[in-house]
Parts: C-alpha cells; sequence; structure tokens
C-alpha cells in the first residue's frame, strides 16, 4: 500500500494510474477524529489528489481542494513531487449528526453545491496554475470526470473507493483509485481507437471495490485481470507517505502578520495549531515579546 503508478494498455492510445493507500491515509485521518461520512470523503479527497497529482510532470505541491454549502464545507488535500500527503476537512458536527445513516450520493449529501479547485505550485518564481470546476456529479470521481471533459478536453475515467474499516473510524483505513486517460492523437480517431477506449471504460467499470483494496492482490494482477486481452505495461511505483509541512518557523512567520493583542491568551501566551496535523505549537508571554521585538 501507499503508492502510485503508472501503466499503459498496449496497442491502445491510453495511459493509467493506479493509486494504493494504507498506513498514510489513516496518519492523515486519525487524528481528526472524524465522522464516518466526513473520514469517508476525505479518503477519497486525498486518494484522487494523488491520482491526479501522478498525472503531472511537477516540481512542487499539487493541491486539490472543495467548497461547498453542505455539511463538509471544506476539505483540502495536497502531494508533493516527492509523495508527501496530507489533508484536512472543515464540518458541522449538528448537520452531519442530522444526517442519521441516510443513504444518497455523497457529494450533493456531504458537500452541496460549490467547486473544486486543482492548483500546482512550483516556488516563487514559478507561475502558479490553478482550474476550478463546479461539483457536478454524484462522486468525487463524477466531479473530476466534468472537469477533464469541460476544462482539458481530455477523456478520462476514473473509478474511486474507501474503506474505514469495521468501526469506521480510520483504524485500518484502505483507499485506491485507478484513472484512464485517453492521450491526444494526431489526425482523426480511428472506429477502432473509438472502440478500444469504450472497451477499457467498460472494463475498469466492471472493477469492484473488494479488488481495488485487496492487500492480497497485487497492482501487477490487478491490472492484468482488467487488461489481459490488450496488455498492460507497467512503469516504476512511487512511494506516497503522510509529512505535513507545518514547522516553527512559518507557524511564527504567520503570528507576527497579526497584531499581537488577536493572538494571545488571557496569560498572554499563544496556542496554535496547525489544521493538518493537529500539532499545537506554543509560545509564552516572554516568546512572544521576543519574536514581536526582532
Amino acid at each position: 500500500m501507499d503508492y502510485s503508478l503508472t501503466f499503459q494498455i498496449e496497442g491502445l492510445a491510453i495511459r493509467g494510474r493506479l493509486v494504493r493507500l494504507g498506513p498514510a491515509l489513516e496518519s492523515i485521518l486519525l487524528p481528526h477524529d472524524y465522522p464516518g461520512p466526513v473520514a469517508e470523503i476525505m479518503a477519497e479527497t486525498v486518494t484522487l489528489a494523488a491520482t491526479l497529482g501522478s498525472a503531472l510532470k511537477y516540481d512542487g505541491v499539487f493541491g486539490l481542494q472543495t467548497q461547498g454549502d453542505g455539511p463538509v464545507s471544506l476539505m483540502v488535500a495536497d502531494v508533493t513531487s516527492t509523495g508527501a500527503m496530507r489533508g484536512y476537512a472543515r464540518y458541522d458536527d449538528v448537520r452531519i449528526k442530522l444526517l442519521d445513516n441516510n443513504t444518497g450520493a455523497p457529494v450533493p449529501r456531504l458537500l452541496g453545491a460549490g467547486h473544486m479547485a486543482f492548483s500546482v505550485e512550483q516556488g516563487t518564481h514559478t507561475e502558479r496554475y490553478q482550474g476550478i470546476s463546479e461539483l457536478d456529479g454524484a462522486t468525487l470521481a463524477d466531479c473530476a470526470h466534468h472537469y477533464f471533459r469541460n476544462s482539458e478536453q481530455l477523456e478520462s475515467a476514473i473509478w474511486l473507493g474507501a474503506d474505514m474499516g469495521k468501526n469506521k473510524s480510520a483504524k485500518g483505513a484502505l483507499a485506491g483509485a485507478i484513472m484512464i486517460q485517453r492521450m491526444p492523437q494526431s489526425g482523426k480517431d480511428t472506429e477502432d481507437e473509438e472502440d478500444g477506449w469504450r472497451r477499457a471504460v467498460a472494463i475498469l467499470s466492471s472493477l469492484r471495490r473488494d479488488e481495488l483494496l485487496s492487500n492480497d492482490l497485487s497492482a501487477e494482477d490487478l491490472l492484468y485481470r482488467l487488461y489481459n486481452e490488450d496488455g498492460v505495461r507497467i512503469f516504476e511505483k512511487h512511494k506516497l507517505f503522510h509529512q505535513c509541512r507545518c514547522s516553527e518557523e512559518k507557524v511564527i512567520n504567520t503570528i507576527k502578520s497579526f497584531p499581537l493583542e488577536e493572538i494571545t491568551d488571557d496569560d498572554g501566551s499563544a496556542h496554535v495549531t496547525c489544521e493538518f496535523c493537529k500539532q499545537v505549537y506554543a509560545f509564552s508571554a516572554n516568546e512572544l515579546k521576543s519574536i514581536f521585538d526582532t
């Protein structure tokens, strides 16, 4: 678990990415103690970010963010070009509890109306790329399809799944995704190429969640099961892992941008909690004086 890999369906202009997450996903989710529905859609968000990021060539950070008027108002996930992932969600606990155990499409039920944004940051001397799309679809995969279809004009199909374990607490959480994309070709597509793409999408839709998430089924065996008729070429795996980018230095730079009286507690101290990893940074009154005097 905790890797992405690239594959190619032989004889067809189709590239794919497979992502599987386990311990790294658990490390991202557990500190937040999310309710079950929030943990599951957050797991899918992190997995989708890792999948889309693996399809790009960049040296920096790929980010995925959703904002909506539903019980889960904000989700943020990002992955660096070295494979470091993190993420968090903001939600209304009262509204989540009112959902009870009702079933329904997760995006309108949990996220509501809003948008999904993709970004790539490669340093201060490089222009930041951002793409925005409406939350149009029943699932996060549907929303990604909508973005690629309307913004990138790139035919894509994504299968996304997550399992929060027996008690839904994210202990033992697993998630995975397979994305296939039809590569641009020069000239007019032939009927055989059209048929090949439709067949590849149909085969992907036959995938079961237990197959995608199984620890007993290797990536190679899984892809062979799906695309053995055409043949599939598998490239190198890339490790994914949980790592937050917060630090005391970054926190100090942030708090210095606010008036001192706005960040201090009654005793003159200050406490800052990272939204991604829940690390608490504490500063005494004397430490704050030293920080603001410099």
